[in-house]
């Protein structure tokens, strides 16, 4: 017997994908290492959202994992505030930073019990990315030295902390540093440097130094690198040859060095990207299974390839997996570890043998999936943009025990990503299937600027940021109506940080959205230049203009000087601790709105940053979120208590 779907209007679809699941169910992994005593051991960071999103320290040893790191210890780093390689591997003992002190510690892994010890003096000196230097007895790492001054930039040098505990600077005198990395020998020292006003991926500069007897270094040698070429990912093979990523054609691809000064080799020159922007520090594309042998991922049009590369003929095999998103990569010498997704994989760590088929998973970011039924698979989508070609991810509407009025569109949610120089993935998320499991359609755009695509696509938001992003999400928006997938009256744009940018000058610069959410978003580029921290704080220079260009160019950007033009209903999230985009970006336009009399909802979390990780603040953020929709489309249930405050309601 056939059973009929009951029929109910996109939006108001009802769905097992609770906010309750969603906070719940996906755990953040990250910082993925291989090593341990014997050489077979996967390292991860989990995020914890029921113990406000702390970073536990996991190892999978043999059959088993376990939590090295129980709580209060909190793995994380806050170096150029967006922090990544917290940690470091190195035979059987493990180093960290912890997050509420900034101190390092040393765990022991192989004994029973052990505590971790405190290596550092913590306090205003931040680390990350570290290497271990045993000849010296030390690590080398990245310190970012913070003064009492709270509006002076921290001072950043690649500095070695002794098993001692005493700090010395290696090198100084550049603005950034990243990737100290150790050759095979211990002999000579790589690593990136970059100075303001670029960003790591406009232009990095690629050292190498020997390291002299009493630790320090000789004069650095430049390899690579300028103000318009991004290196990325530094490492040293098996025999020693410095190997890394370079956009000098235009690509990310892989070169070497087989010597201090001989010439460069490029390793298997593709359109295709092999490295991606430098937000975090400790990311890895590739590694050595041998000398001769490289297994590396690389981004063709926004979906990863894994494949094995032989420098000596250039060949490029691919390796069969099921996945089309590869966040990070760790290669030993019998398999390869991935932190992987596609449209059906929710992230996921997983294990390939070379000497096997087939893939072994590990861990799993969500333990309890939906029904395939009920899971919305994206469609790659190309669309003209302003003469050009522009990318998504279109996630029709689906859910197998409800259906649509015929002939009814549904509302569509388009989602502006942050970065701006970040990319839109397809790997399964809870936080998306949220949405299209309710009866509505949402249409992620990689714009121009996004990474995945070349330097020209990443560089067409050079000077145009509030501009080309949003064309594309305008143009995103247009193809969905013409191709009669979305409907025209009820389309809504939602971004985060640099997306709420985009958010909020498409409404107010545009009148195709009817609504628009705003996650800690930016809405005064001339505010953005006076908050915001060492990191990002010349970013506008590249994306907007330098000064003193700039100042018009914020005045007619920055949507808190157009208020006037925004009419569209909008709600705002803002962590209060935010130091990427403060506060008062968000209560700015928030205040302008009330005073206009647009309908607006405003929702402020204490505790949180740039980034919401505490799992009851996910739920209150998506509840508010999906009934500010529905009140503004008109498909809310009158009985059902409000979680948000609109001002200005109508009736």
């Amino acid at each position: 017997m056939t059973t009929i779907a009951p029929v109910a209007p996109h939006g108001t679809w009802t769905s097992t994908i609770t906010a309750e699941r969603v906070a719940a169910g996906a755990t953040p992994m990250s910082g993925l290492q291989v090593g341990g005593a014997d050489g077979n051991d996967i390292f991860w960071l989990a995020g914890r959202a029921a113990e406000s999103g702390r970073n536990a320290l996991l190892r999978h040893h043999g059959a088993e994992t376990q939590e090295l790191t129980p709580a209060p210890f909190n793995v994380r780093t806050r170096v150029h505030e967006y922090g990544g390689g917290a940690y470091l591997v190195a035979g059987s003992t493990v180093y960290f930073s912890h997050f509420v002190d900034n101190r390092l510690y040393r765990l022991a892994i192989e004994e029973d019990n052990a505590a971790p010890v405190a290596l550092s003096q913590g306090g205003k000196h931040r680390f990350a990315d570290f290497v271990l230097d045993a000849a010296h007895e030390r690590l080398i790492g990245v310190r970012e030295l913070h003064g009492d001054d709270e509006h002076a930039q921290p001072v950043n040098t690649l500095c070695a902390v002794g098993f001692d505990g005493v700090e010395t600077v290696l090198v100084e005198g550049a603005d950034f540093y990243s990737s100290p990395r150790l050759s095979p020998d211990g002999r000579t020292l790589a690593w990136l440097s970059w100075d303001h006003p670029r960003m790591p991926w406009q232009g990095t500069t690629l050292w190498r130094a020997d390291v002299q007897q009493d630790g320090t270094l000789s004069a650095p040698v430049e390899v690579a690198g300028g103000a318009e070429e991004s290196i990325c990912q530094p490492e040293w093979s098996p025999d020693g040859l410095l190997h890394f990523v370079s956009d000098r054609s235009g690509w990310w691809n892989l070169y070497r060095q087989r010597a201090s000064g001989e010439k460069i080799e490029a390793l298997c020159p593709m359109e295709a990207e092999f490295g991606g922007p430098h937000w975090t520090f400790g990311n890895a594309m590739y590694g050595f299974r041998s000398a001769g042998e490289i297994i590396c991922t690389y981004i063709d049009k926004g979906v990863s390839r894994l494949a094995r590369l032989l420098p000596a003929s250039g060949k490029l095999e691919p390796i069969a997996n099921p996945y089309q998103e590869i966040r990070e990569l760790r290669v030993a010498p019998g398999y390869v570890a991935m932190l992987a997704g596609s449209p059906t994989i929710a992230l996921e760590l997983a294990r390939i043998d070379f000497t096997e088929e087939g893939v072994e998973i590990l861990a799993q970011s969500i333990d309890d999936l939906p029904d395939e039924a009920n899971l919305s698979v994206p469609i790659n989508l190309e669309f003209p943009s302003n003469g050009r070609t522009a990318y998504a991810f279109f996630y029709p509407p689906r859910n197998a025990d409800v259906a649509a009025p015929d002939g009814e569109k549904p509302p569509v949610i388009v989602i502006s990503h942050g970065g701006p120089t970040g990319m839109a993935v397809n790997t399964l998320k809870l936080a998306t299937q949220f949405w299209t499991s309710r009866g509505f359609g949402v249409l992620d755009v990689n714009y121009g600027g996004s990474t995945g695509f070349g330097r020209a696509y990443r560089d067409l938001l050079r000077g145009q940021w509030g501009i080309v992003d949003v064309q594309d999400c305008v143009a995103g928006a247009r193809a969905l109506v013409e191709r009669g997938l979305a409907d025209n009256d009820r389309l809504i744009i939602r971004g985060g940080s640099a997306g709420g940018l985009t958010t909020l000058c498409a409404l107010t610069f545009h009148d195709v959205f009817k609504v628009g959410a705003s996650y800690y978003g930016v809405s005064d580029l001339k505010g953005l230049d006076q908050d915001s921290h060492k990191f990002e704080s010349h970013y506008n220079a590249y994306l907007v203009a330098p000064q003193p260009q700039a100042e018009v160019l914020y005045q007619a950007r920055s949507p808190i000087n157009h208020t006037d033009k925004l009419k569209r209903p909008m709600i705002f999230f803002q962590g209060l601790d935010d130091k990427v985009v403060p506060p008062q970006q968000s209560e700015m336009m928030v205040d302008a709105l009330r005073a206009r009399g647009v309908p607006v909802a405003y929702v402020p979390l204490e505790g949180e940053g740039h980034g919401f990780r505490k799992g009851e603040n996910i739920v209150r953020t998506l509840a508010a979120e999906l009934y500010f929709y529905q009140r503004m489309f008109g498909l809310h249930d009158a009985a059902a208590p409000a979680p948000v405050h609109i001002d200005n309601l109508p009736d």
